[in-house]
């Protein structure tokens, strides 16, 4: 039991204390620098939707006036939709937009596969439906393929937080910005294993089509790029606008998607575990980690509360677990207004560890195509920058790699 308390206590402290630690002092000590300048390559923007109708307008009316001068084209490409976005594509008219209609629902992955290989020019920026680009966003981000070993870019995204429960406030806040900081260590030092998908960029020579069903694209991508002998990294100085879900039960599902998506990853991408991935060390510390983080708590507790008999130092750490737990539990589940805020780093951390769990009973049990298990019951969110909040009702598809914390 002390072998198995003390294996399960260092698995959880590496993977939250001793991995970003580590990252860091690599990023501080080992620096690899890469060159930016104002460069004005073409652009192809690649935009995949499913039943995007209440959104579309306003999108593409966005992508249409971005103030970056050398966008080629726009192409926007419909998943099966059936709510009436197949016909407002339709009835679009404009020199740089394309519009594709995908009659049979495939999933994200094809239609962006898709779209990729209709795109003509020197970069692909892949955009999602909800996000709003900062001015000047796209030049900033393109600026970093002026060094040649570049392949992907990766903007910063800025998170509008409003009338949001005390837990998912807790995610979206601290918890975020812990999330991307690991980012930019990575990215200092190497090149990070995720990016947000909602804004990243790649030389288009570069793109690997991947395969039909894949859930995370944007995990998928940059990892085919590295694998390609160039750098994936981040600007965070290219900014792109999106909200939280405001429920926690929301960001529960939207996490289940997300870190099933892994899983499913790592099956139809098995190069990504072994050393043939470059970043096969941080893929290992940062995702993998974590989705056996939730088994290690419970095999600390199971160990704690057995080795407490006759030890003070175990029986009080034991008592400190269940009463953070129980804590975590019933500030979820009555919602008591102080007691809700108190607990809702515990909760937050709960319901991550709960989603992790139940993404692998997605993965191995779900019946049929992995990518139809996106459900959301968000029913509005902002999309805004400050200068322009807008409220519009929420697309399909959005980025899972936004969320892909555990």
């Amino acid at each position: 039991m002390r072998i198995l308390f003390w294996l399960s206590l260092t698995g959880v402290l590496y993977t939250y204390v001793g991995y970003p630690a580590v990252m860091w002092l690599l990023a501080r000590l080992r620096p690899r620098r890469w060159i930016t300048s104002p460069i004005f390559p073409s652009v192809s923007v690649v935009l995949a939707v499913h039943n995007g109708v209440a959104l579309l307008p306003r999108k593409i009316e966005h992508l249409l006036t971005l103030d970056y001068p050398n966008i080629k084209e726009i192409i926007v490409v419909s998943d099966g939709s059936t709510d009436g976005t197949a016909e407002l594509l339709a009835r679009e008219r404009h020199p740089r937009l394309t519009s594709i209609i995908l009659n049979e629902h495939s999933g994200k992955a094809v239609a962006v596969n898709t779209g990729m290989a209709k795109a003509t020019a020197d970069v692909i920026l892949f955009v999602d439906i909800r996000p709003e680009i900062a001015s000047g966003a796209i030049q900033q981000l393109v600026s970093n393929f002026a060094d040649p070993k570049v392949g992907c870019v990766a903007g910063e995204l800025i998170l509008r937080k409003s009338r949001h429960d005390a837990t998912s406030a807790a995610v979206s806040g601290a918890y975020w910005r812990y999330e991307n900081w690991i980012r930019s260590c990575e990215s200092t030092f190497s090149s990070p294993v995720g990016v947000y998908g909602g804004f990243y960029a790649i030389r288009s020579e570069l793109a690997v089509p991947q395969p039909a069903g894949m859930i995370l694209d944007d995990m998928f991508q940059p990892l085919s790029i590295i694998r390609q002998g160039y750098r994936s990294v981040l600007d965070p100085h290219a900014y792109v606008y999106d909200t939280w879900p405001t429920k926690i039960g929301v960001e529960f599902h939207r996490k289940v998607r997300t870190l099933a998506g892994n899983f499913q990853l790592f099956l139809l991408a098995p190069w990504t575990l072994t050393p043939r991935n470059p970043v096969f060390f941080q893929l290992i510390s940062h995702k993998v980690m974590r989705l056996v983080v939730p088994y290690l708590l419970i095999l600390l507790l199971v160990a704690t509360v057995a080795l407490s008999r006759g030890s003070l130092i175990y029986a009080t750490f034991a008592a400190l677990q269940i009463f953070g737990w129980t804590i975590a539990v019933t500030a979820l589940r009555y919602r008591i207004p102080v007691l809700h805020r108190i607990a809702a780093p515990a909760s937050a951390l709960l319901v991550l560890k709960a989603a992790a769990v139940a993404g692998l009973y997605r993965f191995l049990f779900a019946r049929g195509p992995l990518w139809k298990i996106w459900t959301s019951n968000e029913p509005t969110v902002r999309t805004s920058a400050p200068e322009t909040e807008n409220p519009v009702q929420a697309g399909s598809f959005t980025s899972a790699a936004k969320n892909d914390q555990v």
